[in-house]
């Protein structure tokens, strides 16, 4: 989609404003800060391998996240395996890139043959982009990195981009507690091959209707602003949801979830957009403008 359509839309190009200089900045306890103007916050807070954190939507003064933040890599997973309780407790480095970005790298070891690596950009004032790889040392069968989102409590509803009725679903309780939007029935052979029966805290996923696109929202009705994450389908083959009112107020991709042969590196895209509330419509065209973009050469 053009620059052109998208102003005529009322929707911004991401990239225009990060030639402005939308970027992370260094901080003294091996984290990274922002302010774009539109959210301010941390990235890997004191220099802890999670997402986003003390995210506030100027605009509005809304906290956005809460408990392990915003975009942070969580379980890491082969055929009916789990490697660790989660990435947030591996070892990890990070470093600011020149072009503001910051580049996360979880070393391979004796237990993990595979190093896990994420890129994260802001490309506008409200819209973050984040690469994910993965580079095997053996083969992975099914890898899949399952990248969770935590919300601050004012985010009440939870709605995922859905083939059925309506278009955009809401997580009701009762429709079950902790439920998943695949991308068609076939990926249900892999998210029940046994890998999340694993403990600590396994769960039971709720079959949902198959995805539309891999889009889920948060809203915070009360506040007046609503994120979106998404991802490509060929990178992304779940949502993941509790209903609305579960007290984690989370959202979860399914990255990868496709064998790694030996010396292969993937990448998988995936962004997170505020937005005011009652801006659905922009959903799509700004889904389809996003899915559409490349990667940047490096």
């Amino acid at each position: 989609m053009s620059c052109l359509l998208l102003a005529g839309m009322g929707i911004q190009d991401p990239l225009e404003s990060h030639a402005a200089g939308v970027r992370f900045e260094a901080t003294t306890n091996g984290g990274f800060v922002f302010d774009t103007g539109l959210v301010r916050g941390n990235l890997r807070e004191g220099g802890k391998s999670k997402g986003l954190s003390q995210v506030i939507h100027v605009p509005t003064g809304t906290r956005v996240d809460a408990s392990m933040g915003l975009f942070s890599h969580y379980r890491l997973f082969t055929k009916n395996h789990r490697y660790g309780v989660g990435a947030w407790d591996l070892p990890s480095d990070a470093v600011l890139q020149a072009d503001g970005s910051v580049k996360v790298t979880w070393p391979a070891t004796d237990q993990m043959p595979f190093t896990l690596g994420a890129v994260y950009r802001w490309v506008g004032p409200a819209t973050m982009d984040l690469e994910t790889t993965v580079t095997a040392r053996t083969r992975l069968e099914q890898f899949e990195s399952f990248m969770a989102s935590y919300f601050a409590p004012a985010f009440t509803n939870s709605l995922v981009w859905s083939k059925g009725e309506p278009a955009w679903m809401p997580a009701k309780q009762a429709d079950g507690v902790w439920m998943t939007f695949g991308r068609d029935s076939g990926v249900w052979g892999m998210i029940r091959d046994g890998r999340w029966k694993i403990e600590p805290n396994p769960v039971d996923w709720v079959e949902r209707p198959a995805y539309h696109a891999p889009v889920g929202l948060r809203r915070a009705p009360g506040a007046g602003v609503m994120a979106a994450i998404m991802a490509p389908p060929e990178d992304c083959f779940a949502v993941s949801t509790p209903h609305d009112q579960e007290p984690h107020y989370s959202m979860y991709l399914s990255l990868f979830g496709r064998d790694v042969e030996p010396g292969q590196t993937l990448t998988a895209r995936s962004r997170l957009c505020l937005l005011p509330t009652g801006n659905e419509r922009l959903l799509e065209p700004m889904y389809n403008e996003f899915k559409g973009r490349t990667l940047p050469r490096r």
